[in-house]
């Protein structure tokens, strides 16, 4: 399935899906637990998260540490239906949310595997310093990581 670009001024969402031939459960546990997106992240964006941040609910927060970055980022859980779609915007310690949203979606294939799709929205991102770095988010950049995603889900 081909990247789905939606790249604008006006717009600010990026999107691609793929396919992905494992079951959604498997996809969604990858997605749902913190400590696992390092493995997955194909942008090299998160160094670590701790364990024990499984998210089960809308309002959950959980931490992540940058590569590149000491700081930590808060991340709270916006949109969580269980097995199927999650969505988190990140923050500062003690500070709200920037404005981008990062969503997955797994939607469960009648072949047993899933069609798996990452949106990153940066509608509502007002914070100058960050613009620069939300424009260069690209459908390639969000591939990448659906395809480690991939990757890790069809071998468990």
């Amino acid at each position: 399935m081909p990247d789905n670009p939606a790249t604008s001024a006006e717009n600010r969402v990026v999107t691609a899906s793929r396919a992905i031939a494992a079951p959604a459960a498997v996809i969604f546990e990858l997605i749902a637990d913190p400590a696992r997106h390092a493995d997955w992240d194909g942008n090299g964006n998160i160094a670590e998260a701790a364990e024990g941040q499984r998210v089960r609910a809308v309002g959950d927060r959980f931490r992540t540490r940058l590569t590149g970055d000491s700081g930590v980022r808060v991340n709270h859980v916006v949109e969580f239906d269980e097995g199927h779609r999650i969505a988190w915007q990140p923050a500062m310690e003690d500070a709200p949310p920037f404005g981008q949203l990062w969503r997955w979606e797994v939607d469960p294939a009648p072949d047993g595997g899933a069609t798996v799709t990452h949106t990153y929205d940066w509608t509502r991102l007002e914070d100058p310093t960050r613009l620069e770095r939300a424009r260069s988010t690209s459908a390639a950049m969000l591939r990448a990581s659906l395809d480690r995603l991939a990757t890790l889900a069809e071998q468990s």
